[in-house]
């Protein structure tokens, strides 16, 4: 078994995911580049958590009931991230992309191919790079 992951490798497979989402785009693969985003902004959320937490890794192992904490429900973990008012303030248009046009969940990848289009992913990618920024 692994141990927990440390704040700053969330960030860096945060990044990482995003430049995979990048070339999949660029090959026509929108279907797989909207899904690997979708991890990129679920993994940023978590290592903000550990900064707003002051945690170690993700989840602090010393806290009670640390499965609460391994969702992939974006709104659940931003709303643990302690940034959700400024997200949903100044970045509503990309976050509502991301869960409300897109609806992004891990079970998008049981989509028939060919379900995201271009303009999707193009547009999932514009929000999480500014998510990203931010996170």
């Amino acid at each position: 078994m692994t141990s927990p992951p440390i704040p700053q490798e969330l960030d860096k497979l945060a990044k990482s995911r995003l430049c995979e989402s990048e070339i999949l785009f660029s090959n026509h693969k929108y279907d797989a580049a909207v899904y690997l985003c979708g991890y990129a902004i679920e993994l940023a959320l978590k290592a903000r958590i550990c900064k707003t937490l002051k945690w170690s890794q993700f989840p602090e192992v010393s806290i009670k009931n640390a499965q609460t904490f391994k969702t992939h429900h974006l709104e659940t973990l931003l709303g643990l991230s302690g940034i959700e008012g400024e997200v949903k303030l100044v970045h509503h248009v990309e976050w509502a992309m991301i869960t409300q046009t897109i609806k992004w969940s891990p079970e998008i990848r049981y989509n028939k191919i060919g379900s995201q289009t271009r303009v999707d992913a193009e547009n999932m990618l514009n929000s999480v790079k500014a998510l990203l920024k931010i996170l």
